[in-house]
């Protein structure tokens, strides 16, 4: 009968030696269901459902508040201007009296996915399974769905008081439905894509992420420039901005309102400002605007307004079409150094077009919309397309100068985060990175080679003569996988492997007082070192 297993074997066990998670941070049980659910999950999942929203509707009531108390009017009709603020954040359109207005401020609705985005990804962390993570997102859809119920339901109410009509219900669900849930998507995606990416019945090319993060990059650098050019375009034209104030505001708290009005409403401008870089038009209601021509057109009186000019076209602001291929060319400089991309298959560069191409028409979608007797204004959907075309062609300069100039592309996937985060890359340009060519060098010239390693073992065979074999015991065993010593067998057992079935001498090769040294043991099958 064998003995039972010692600490060695229970080590040596994959199954024992895996580690446990605590039950408190389980997630749900086989079979789903609510009953599956334990109670420490289920916070998490109401956190996830009510935090953002909870933050979001906080931010309202102050707002409004304060608003209503600045102007000195009554508190009548303050929940109906609550439940149409919540709306307009998740950008539904609305009608106020007569109009129309479905051009949002942008800022509150990119701080509201931020915080969706941030509670789902703690909510998808290590210690939740995959099939845990659908509750995830049914938690960050569902807690602004109830909230958007109740809101169109107090919009509906509160119409007798304040002139505001309740919008249609299907297209308030749907916004906000799809915002919280692309939110929730790219939160679980930034902590969990690995092991969506093992699911794929394909193996996911070594291109693909080195493409998705220069996309991501060069659309905030895109986004960056934009905001830039708006800056200094208001500043270029500040002079009518003391008319804006004087007509609009009247007094310090209009001021106020304006200038924070004119802050929500700057990503929209930037958005709008990517649009004109890569040489698209901005739409703004029956005219437009672009860098070749001026269709004027009345813009909102708000001060950040100021920064769309009246014209003349002027000949230098083609310069600023150098932006977009600039930036392209440093993405194809980063896919060709971060992956093996090369002349006749640029595909993470191809990525890197596509993903930038896709956030920007996914933004300028958010970043338009009409704006009553002003019309639609926005960046048009051709925008997108241009952003593609100048990021695959600039990037694919940066690409051949990345495989003329820049050496040999890096290991386009590793498991460790720190290093697909370029976290040592520093060590590479401190001149750490060493070509193949020079280990291939010294294999050739015989550096290496095998005889010398054997010549070694001779010698030091012929230096200890007959003590060989003791001396070896003592100094550390040596196999194919290197040289093992006693310090690295700490807590094993010396022992001789006997046959159970040799009958040759006293007691037949079991334990007995013939045999004290046999020992009864279980052999595991443990790690072995790799070779």
């Amino acid at each position: 009968m064998s003995a039972p297993r010692t600490a060695l074997a229970r080590l040596s066990d994959p199954d024992l030696r895996a580690p446990r998670r605590p039950p408190a941070q389980r997630g749900g049980g086989d079979g789903g269901g609510f009953g599956s659910l334990t109670p420490e999950f289920a916070r998490v999942l109401m956190l996830v459902a009510a935090r953002a929203s909870a933050i979001t509707l906080l931010i309202i009531f102050i707002l409004v508040y304060a608003a209503l108390f600045a102007a000195g009017g009554g508190m009548g009709g303050s929940s109906g201007v609550i439940a149409a603020s919540w709306l307009a954040v998740h950008q539904v359109p609305l009608v106020i009296g007569k109009t129309g207005i479905g051009l949002w401020p942008l800022l509150p609705t990119l701080l509201m996915l931020w915080l969706v985005a941030r509670d789902s990804a703690q909510a998808a962390d290590s210690d939740c399974e995959i099939r845990d993570l659908g509750w995830v997102l049914g938690a960050a859809v569902g807690g602004p769905l109830l909230i958007t119920a109740v809101c169109l339901a107090v919009a509906e109410d509160a119409a007798a008081l304040v002139p505001l009509q309740p919008p249609d219900t299907l297209a308030a669900f749907a916004w906000v439905a799809w915002l919280n849930l692309l939110a929730a998507m790219a939160g679980i995606g930034s902590r969990r894509w690995r092991e969506f990416a093992e699911l794929l019945p394909i193996p996911l090319p070594d291109w693909v992420v080195p493409g998705a993060r220069a996309g991501a990059l060069a659309a905030g650098r895109l986004l960056a420039a934009a905001a830039v050019l708006t800056l200094v375009s208001f500043l270029a034209h500040w002079s009518r901005i003391g008319d804006t104030y004087h007509a609009a505001a009247g007094t310090v708290s209009g001021a106020v309102g304006l200038t924070l009005l004119s802050l929500a409403y700057l990503p929209n401008f930037a958005v709008d400002g990517v649009s004109l870089l890569v040489g698209g038009q901005v739409r703004i209601g029956p005219g437009s605007l672009s860098l070749f021509a001026i269709d004027g057109a009345p813009v909102p009186a708000v001060p950040v307004a100021a920064a769309v000019p009246s014209g003349p076209v002027a000949l230098w602001w083609l310069v600023l079409l150098l932006a977009p291929a600039a930036i392209g060319v440093l993405s194809g400089l980063e896919c060709g150094r971060t992956s093996r991309d090369r002349a006749s298959a640029p595909w993470a560069t191809l990525t890197a077009a596509g993903v930038a191409a896709v956030a920007m028409a996914l933004l300028g979608a958010l970043a338009g919309g009409e704006l009553g007797t002003f019309g639609r204004i926005g960046p048009t959907a051709l925008s997108a397309v241009l952003v593609f075309v100048w990021f695959a062609v600039a990037g694919y300069v940066g690409l051949l100068g990345a495989r003329w100039f820049g050496g040999p592309a890096a290991a386009p996937a590793v498991a460790n985060d720190e290093y697909a985060d370029g976290e040592y890359d520093d060590y590479a340009d401190d001149g750490y990175e060493y070509a193949d060519d020079e280990y291939e060098d010294d294999y050739a010239e015989g550096e290496y080679a095998d005889d010398d390693y054997d010549d070694e073992y001779d010698d030091y065979d012929d230096e200890l003569g007959e003590d060989a074999p003791a001396a070896a015991s003592a100094a550390g065993r040596h196999t194919e996988s290197g040289w093992y010593d006693d310090e690295d067998l700490d807590g094993a057992l010396d022992g001789e492997l006997v046959d159970d079935q040799d009958d040759d001498g006293p007691g037949g090769g079991v334990k007995s007082a013939d045999n004290p040294d046999i020992v009864d043991a279980e052999v595991v099958e443990g790690d072995l070192p790799d070779k």
